[in-house]
């Protein structure tokens, strides 16, 4: 049972289903989220629903990073820490499955960078193995596919997926598809923030310098290996030419494991409509990102400029200073490592502190990130969107911080009216049926080589 905050009232259940007796649904419509004909719900009444769906559906979760420092026999995902992803705060939450991401950041098109992306990859999926084979067997389990999801959710356990962004660690032996593959892999986007040997990045965009013009000859070699495994091609990081090319060389739906609507918020980590109704027609499925700056480009300058004085101040007593992320993105693997850490330390000091002020601007919260839901679902419909947050990547907004605070998505997709059976889609089934449509497509591929 997923143990959330309150319980309420047994009475709470008769007002829920009388309410449920008296009301009158219409037939959802694929275009449009179904709109509910129903008498107004008390707060009570709305939350006890909430409860009973989230309870009922599988909550999944496509995005969430890891720090191998979190893997170890002394300080794991079995405790409280700080990170926005443990067992306990999935638990307090009821979030199902999280996807474990093998991240690489970008280094040189070198066979010593290279070299250093694939023995971090390793780190990283040597790290999610230790702790669903040897940390805590007991509380959560390694899924590779939808039936294992299933099975592992229905004995009482925690899901651990893994996913892999950045296929920079490749290097340019193909064969490694195969092994990452192997390992658990069953998504993998070819590029992050710069241009990867295999693709470019959304990141081109900033200078318009491109390395490829969309896939290398090699990236395109990877897809075809990843269609004839069952590995879902993920587009969020790379450019967009890059990603209309996966479409038209893909046998398989593709996926966009966190990005959200760049009709609402103008930036290239988003999707725009063109490329939204393509990912449609592909069968595909975009899981809309709780990241701030993804979600409302306004709203979080207003508040980030705000927030930059307390930032400062705090790098400054740490001896350090607050870089732009371009800058990050430019420093050598090591370098980007401690800067990540300095920063997570600093964002835990500034918390404490923010709690204190009563003045600052509204920070972007669970109301903006379903605007972005909403405005997928109406455009490309309810079968192809799902959710993402970026937990420990910098993802987590006002309401969604952690792990911990799940339920309050599945309570705002309640408040706009979604159904069960929606709210389901949106949490796992869209994605799931992806994976299985990509391994039917692998099986095909496989049977006919």
């Amino acid at each position: 049972m997923k143990n959330y905050n309150q319980i309420l009232p047994f009475y709470s259940f008769i007002l829920f289903l009388t309410v449920c007796i008296i009301s009158c649904k219409e037939s959802p419509k694929e275009g449009s989220k179904e709109s509910l004909k129903e008498i107004p719900m008390s707060e009570e009444q709305l939350i006890f629903n909430a409860k009973g769906i989230h309870e009922r559906v599988i909550t999944l979760d496509t995005h969430c990073d890891i720090n191998i420092k979190n893997f170890t026999d002394t300080i794991n995902y079995t405790q409280n820490l700080e990170s926005q992803i443990t067992l306990p705060k999935m638990k307090s939450g009821g979030l199902d499955v999280a996807w474990f991401i093998v991240y690489t950041g970008q280094d040189s098109l070198t066979d010593i960078g290279y070299k250093n992306a694939y023995d971090n990859a390793m780190s990283k999926f040597n790290a999610i193995h230790k702790l669903v084979n040897d940390i805590a067997p007991d509380q959560i389990e390694l899924a590779l596919n939808s039936d294992d999801v299933r099975r592992i959710n229905a004995a009482g356990k925690k899901v651990a997926m893994i996913g892999i962004e950045n296929g920079y660690p490749i290097g340019t032996d193909i064969a490694n598809v195969e092994k990452f593959y192997n390992l658990g892999g069953r998504y993998m986007s070819l590029a992050h923030n710069g241009h990867s040997q295999l693709s470019d990045s959304n990141t081109g965009e900033e200078d318009n310098i491109w390395l490829h013009n969309g896939l290398s000859d090699l990236g395109k070699l990877v897809i075809a290996e990843m269609n004839r495994l069952g590995m879902m091609v993920d587009i969020s990081h790379p450019s967009k030419e890059a990603m209309l090319q996966m479409i038209e060389l893909s046998k398989a739906p593709i996926i966009a494991s966190h990005s959200s609507a760049r009709a609402l918020c103008d930036h290239s980590r988003n999707l725009d409509d063109e490329q939204l109704l393509l990912l449609k027609e592909n069968g595909g499925v975009v899981q809309t990102v709780a990241f701030s700056s993804y979600l409302n480009t306004e709203k979080y300058n207003k508040r980030n400029e705000s927030l930059k004085v307390i930032s400062n101040q705090i790098a400054d007593s740490l001896g350090t200073k607050i870089l732009d992320w371009t800058e990050v993105n430019k420093l050598e693997s090591s370098k980007r490592e401690e800067y990540y850490d300095f920063y997570d330390k600093m964002s835990r000091i500034r918390k404490t502190k923010v709690a204190k002020i009563d003045n600052l601007p509204p920070a972007v919260n669970v109301n903006d990130f379903v605007n972005h839901i909403d405005y997928l679902v109406n455009l490309i419909g309810i079968n192809h969107v799902g959710i993402s947050s970026d937990f420990d990547g910098g993802g987590g907004i006002e309401g969604w911080n952690d792990a911990s605070e799940t339920f309050n998505v599945t309570l705002e997709l309640v408040r706009r009216a979604y159904t069960e059976e929606q709210i389901e889609k949106l949490w796992s089934a869209n994605l799931l049926r992806v994976l299985d449509d990509v391994e039917k497509v692998a099986k095909e591929i496989q049977s006919n080589s």
